[in-house]
């Protein structure tokens, strides 16, 4: 096992919730966002994912379209992105949330090495199909590197069992058919969903997209290992203001987020 699933399976083990915020790396600037995750390394979480922004985010939703579109207006890049990575070397673990394009563009054995060295814990490219995958997995379990892949609500018992026969780190279980989004309701298919991933894995389970708040994420905790909430912080970063006043937001929410899950 690679260092994040040794990570957030003991935390399992010893029966600890976990929320996994998600941020847009860039937005506003890097040096913002490398202020956020050494909030959230105080704030308690047991990772992050951070976006690698892209001009056609299929999965994301408006509020992370936005997001992705004042990253790439900062000049965010993906190389930018690791460089710095590698440079602040912050102390929680990251896991990459990008599309396979990026990647590509670099080329996989050239993305795993660079990768590595700045320290990426886990990578989940969203468009990319498990049965597409053979390879890029093989070059990122080489380098260290956990692969993380989505289960739909739509997913069969028969795909879930190949996603996690591949996959490592954790499950990623996605609440809700469409995009990532603030929602006022968690999907009745949570629960259903979650116990027919245990069936086929020990690995951790985390559900995401359409987290929006403290009382969400509790309820969400009940059956899943960690929580993601991704669009609800990346809409307080939204809001604007000094670097400081940003930061403020995000950490207050997040620990409140994190003292629910408890």
């Amino acid at each position: 096992m690679n260092r994040l699933e040794v990570h957030l399976k003991a935390l399992k083990k010893q029966g600890v919730k976990g929320v996994i915020p998600y941020i847009t790396a860039g937005d506003p600037c890097l040096d913002t966002t490398m202020k956020l995750l050494n909030i959230f390394k105080e704030c308690g979480v047991p990772a992050v994912e951070l976006g690698v922004p892209f001009s056609d985010p299929l999965a994301d939703g408006v509020v992370n379209q936005r997001a992705a579109e004042r990253a790439l207006k900062s000049g965010t890049t993906l190389r930018g992105i690791l460089e710095r990575l590698e440079n602040d070397k912050p102390e929680v673990p990251v896991i990459l949330f990008t599309y396979y394009n990026p990647v590509f563009k670099i080329g996989l054995d050239q993305f795993a090495v660079i990768a590595k060295k700045a320290g990426i814990s886990g990578i989940l490219t969203l468009d990319l199909p498990v049965e597409e995958a053979d390879e890029y997995v093989r070059i990122m379990k080489k380098n260290m590197i956990d692969v993380i892949f989505l289960i739909a609500p739509t997913s069969t018992q028969e795909r879930i069992k190949r996603i996690v026969g591949l996959g490592s780190g954790f499950v990623y279980c996605v609440s809700r058919t469409g995009v990532t989004g603030v929602r006022s309701d968690v999907p009745g298919t949570v629960v259903p969903m979650v116990e027919k991933i245990r069936v086929e894995t020990d690995m951790p389970i985390a559900v995401g997209f359409g987290i929006s708040g403290p009382q969400q994420a509790k309820k969400v905790a009940q059956s899943a290992d960690f929580v993601v909430v991704g669009s609800a912080i990346v809409r307080l970063i939204e809001q604007g203001g000094s670097s400081l006043d940003i930061c403020q937001r995000v950490e207050d929410f997040t620990k409140e987020l994190v003292r629910a899950v408890k």
